[in-house]
């Protein structure tokens, strides 16, 4: 038996699957594809989470939509965050490309132009479904994300909350957060300090002015009421079709904070909301997070902890998260132990960091006959992985 034969048989046997399946493509031996080869992902461990990483312009954002489209496929919604714009063509059947027949032709199986059904959500002013969430829903941790306020401002955060919470006082927007900073400096300081302690009127202000930035860079238009309800989220077609719900970021790429905080928001009213279903044949969602890295820059050790709370839980509810990043390095190491499912495109090595991130990087495959892994990962061409 030749070593392509042999390969080709390895590859076959290792992604053999009883159960429904996407197909991501073909191997690959050397620089040489190998023709019905194909590397299968069974439904059932998609919610077992996973990593799209890779240098920048490597085919992250392809493997994405080719996923997404396949997942559609087989009736199960998607929500994609899209930073960069360039997601919402899933909406539109491809013209063709004579590299794509080719690429399709090494690979074994044909190439057919579709159109999928999405629908365009938005954070902003952008068109599309406008997604609002109350100042309650996203509770005293992730507003001080937001507002990006220190340990001791923290603490009176929660103490707000607490005292909302405990006077049965709504707060749905910036406008009602400001009105109960305003009370609680003023005439409501004494009834508040005799029950929870004393409260620093510097810190309340500093808290005020940032409330305030933050209306001034757009927040006022996420918080409110109507809530989203993420039910929304799992909706199928009359085609039998998964929803691809595309949330737009485009045009607050310089506010990270704000859409990464509401992405954990997103999570923790996901997992709140779905009921548990153990392990099943297929996910009721998959959530791929573009630009992972701004979700965990700068986060606290608490928030760090609530992250890793929901990705190890959410999967019992049906859930896939996928993380999408440049370097695997950008996700904690914790979570990065949760995640399933690892499509490593080509990484770049400019300095010994570099090539330090890629050696560990290597470290998360198994060894193989076939390949040096950590050789390979810098060898890669664009859309291989």
């Amino acid at each position: 038996m030749s070593q392509q034969e042999k390969f080709f048989e390895y590859i076959n046997s290792g992604y053999a699957t009883k159960g429904d399946f996407i197909n991501l493509g073909a191997a690959m031996l050397g620089e040489e594809t190998i023709t019905n080869a194909f590397v299968k992902v069974p439904l059932k461990t998609l919610n077992r989470h996973g990593l799209i990483a890779g240098a920048t312009g490597t085919g992250k954002t392809k493997t994405l939509q080719v996923l997404a489209e396949n997942l559609s496929d087989k009736g199960i919604p998607v929500l994609l965050m899209d930073v960069k714009g360039d997601l919402s063509g899933l909406a539109q059947p491809s013209l063709g490309h004579p590299k794509i027949d080719a690429r399709h032709q090494m690979i074994g199986f044909p190439f057919e132009a579709k159109k999928f059904p999405v629908e365009i959500l938005t954070i902003s002013q952008q068109n599309g479904t406008r997604i609002r969430a109350t100042i309650s829903e996203f509770g005293p941790v992730l507003l001080s994300r937001i507002l990006d306020l220190s340990e001791a401002q923290e603490g009176i955060m929660a103490i707000i909350f607490k005292y909302c919470d405990d006077h049965k006082l709504p707060l749905l927007d910036l406008k009602d957060f400001k009105k109960v900073l305003q009370y609680i400096t003023n005439e409501g300081k004494e009834e508040l300090e005799a029950e929870y302690g004393r409260i620093s009127t510097s810190s309340t202000g500093a808290i005020l002015r940032k409330i305030i930035e933050i209306e001034h860079q757009g927040g006022d238009l996420f918080f409110g009421e109507k809530s989203f309800e993420v039910e929304d989220l799992t909706r199928i077609d009359e085609n039998g079709k998964g929803i691809i719900s595309v949330l737009r970021l485009t045009d607050i790429q310089d506010k990270p904070k704000l859409f990464s905080t509401f992405m954990l928001q997103l999570l923790a009213e996901v997992y709140q909301t779905f009921p548990e279903q153990g392990d099943s044949d297929r996910p009721e969602l998959i959530i791929f997070i573009d630009e992972a890295h701004l979700v965990f820059e700068e986060a606290t050790k608490a928030l760090l902890n609530q992250i890793e709370s929901v990705v190890k839980l959410i999967r019992s509810k049906g859930i896939g998260l996928y993380f999408v990043t440049q370097n695997p390095n950008d996700v904690p190491e914790d979570i990065l132990a949760q995640l399933g499912l690892k499509i490593q495109h080509s990484l770049r090595a400019f300095t010994a960091k570099d090539r330090k991130a890629i050696k560990l990087a290597a470290e998360n495959y198994p060894n193989s006959e076939y390949y040096d892994t950590s050789e390979v990962l810098t060898q890669l061409g664009i859309g291989e992985a």
